[in-house]
């Protein structure tokens, strides 16, 4: 037995000193250490992991050969613009000691001030042109731009579109670095992200993070929202910049923050896609600025109240609560209450969603759309428009006591009313006059000034007929047609 003991513990102990042997061979040859406490296992990368456009990874030495050749291309600008600011009126100026003293030339009315911006821009090509964001230039009298070898020139601004908040500037000289553009649309949530920018005027810096999300709208930052969101560092001074995928690709134009109180990075930025700053840039290049196409209907989301009343699928498709006289839509006979389901037999997700494919697509387009109307889908045929530019008796309230709309007051339009409110004699309805705090309707965002124009589909042109028709709606949801500032919408008052 003693002599099987001694045996089986000699062998355990070869096998240990075996083991030892061959894990400070493989440590040596893979240049990890196989014994201790540390388990790091060598990763290797294949030639094609970075194919797709968010793709790759860093090598040993981290990023630093996918940012040294976009770093020169990468410039920080500075604007300024002459604003008026109002002057204090102080009460010592009005003494005739002061007014005597001073020969009468005390400061009045508004002054002129400086105010200086900062932010970043990205060469897209070797001539000199540069995209950046609309903010970072707007209304500016001088514009600086520098570059990463300490160069430094005048900026002119080529063209720049606010409703994307991308702007254009050409520098005079050449043979500059660029970046390289990539698809966005190939990104995905998880994808590294860089952003290299200007933050607070520190100078060049790159930061690190991941693909938050992609599509963000809704957010009012501009008015086509199509974001890009990113934990990588963006702080001040970044807006302009570029936002690179593992390859150095540029996928994105940083622009904005979400900060809190605090002003500064949150771990939520973002980014405009590069597919619609490209799309900006060439359309500012080729007409001087962004044309786009236009149906001339107000659209809204297809709330799950909303669906139900109008028999469609929520949160799909765009709901129409307001045709512009003369408009391709009106023209092509879309109608309040119509849901657009598709366009070009692509779905539509939602109202932003269908503003942004028109919005890419040149005036003079025929596009064909699926509608649903009451229930019934139908195909609508239409040439886009060119988007503009910018673009009483006394008081009642519901005689049902447990209505959605109770305490609402209404009056009858008159025509001191339809002054005041810029209506023209063709809008028929009741203005809201009050909404009770805490209401079902205030819940609802119904607001004084509103016009009623229709009360679950049926037509309001006097309080009599408000009345009447929120009577027969009893206990149950009230779907209201309102004319608010000229435009009109659909409201859903729930019980």
């Amino acid at each position: 037995m003693w002599i099987r003991q001694s045996v089986a513990l000699i062998a355990s102990i070869c096998i240990l000193v075996v083991g030892a042997a061959l894990g400070t061979g493989i440590s040596a040859w893979s240049g990890h250490s196989a014994l201790g406490a540390s388990h790091t296992v060598p990763v290797y990368i294949s030639q094609s992991a970075g194919s797709r456009s968010g793709g790759g990874a860093p090598d040993a030495m981290g990023f630093a050969p996918v940012i040294d050749p976009v770093l020169p291309a990468v410039v920080s600008i500075t604007s300024s613009r002459i604003v008026k600011v109002p002057q204090s009126e102080n009460p010592f100026f009005n003494d005739p000691f002061f007014q005597q003293f001073f020969g009468g030339r005390l400061p009045r009315g508004p002054q002129e001030q400086r105010e200086r911006g900062l932010g970043s821009g990205v060469i897209i090509s070797p001539d000199g042109y540069i995209l950046t964001n609309n903010h970072v230039i707007d209304k500016a009298t001088d514009i600086k731009v520098f570059l990463s070898d300490k160069r430094q020139f005048t900026g002119k601004v080529v063209g720049a579109d606010p409703k994307t908040d991308i702007a254009v500037v050409k520098i005079d000289t050449g043979k500059l670095p660029t970046v390289p553009l990539g698809d966005s649309s190939k990104i995905r949530v998880g994808d590294y992200a860089l952003a290299i920018g200007n933050p607070f005027g520190v100078g060049e810096t790159a930061t690190m993070g991941i693909i938050s999300a992609t599509g963000r709208n809704g957010l009012d930052i501009e008015d086509y929202e199509d974001f890009i969101q990113t934990d990588a560092a963006i702080n001040p001074g970044n807006s302009g910049g570029a936002l690179l995928n593992a390859r150095g690709e540029l996928i994105g134009i940083n622009t904005a923050i979400l900060s809190g109180s605090s002003g500064g990075n949150q771990g939520i930025g973002f980014a405009i896609p590069i597919n619609m700053a490209k799309h900006v840039m060439d359309e500012i290049l080729k007409h001087g600025k962004v044309v786009r196409g236009y149906i001339g209907v107000g659209i809204q989301e297809v709330t799950p109240d909303l669906a139900k009343a109008f028999n469609v699928p929520a949160e799909k498709g765009a709901l129409v609560g307001n045709v512009d006289p003369n408009s391709p839509g009106a023209k092509a006979g879309l109608q309040r209450g119509d849901v657009i389901s598709e366009l070009n037999g692509e779905p539509i997700n939602g109202p932003n969603d269908l503003r942004l494919k028109v919005g890419t697509m040149a005036p003079g387009t025929t596009v064909g759309l699926k509608v649903v109307r009451n229930g019934e889908t139908r195909d609508v045929t239409l040439t886009l428009g060119e988007a503009p530019a910018g673009k009483g008796a006394g008081a009642t309230e519901s005689a049902e006591e447990n209505s959605p709309m109770r305490g609402v007051q209404v009056e009858d339009l008159s025509g001191s009313i339809r002054r005041e409110l810029g209506l023209g004699a063709d809008v028929k309805g009741v203005v809201v006059t009050d909404v009770p705090d805490g209401s079902p309707a205030q819940e609802a965002s119904l607001q004084r000034g509103d016009v009623i124009q229709q009360v679950n589909r049926q037509t309001v042109n006097s309080v009599s007929d408000y009345q009447r028709l929120i009577a027969q709606a009893g206990k149950q949801a009230v779907v209201l047609l309102i004319n608010r500032g000229g435009a009109t919408t659909f409201v859903v008052v729930q019980p």
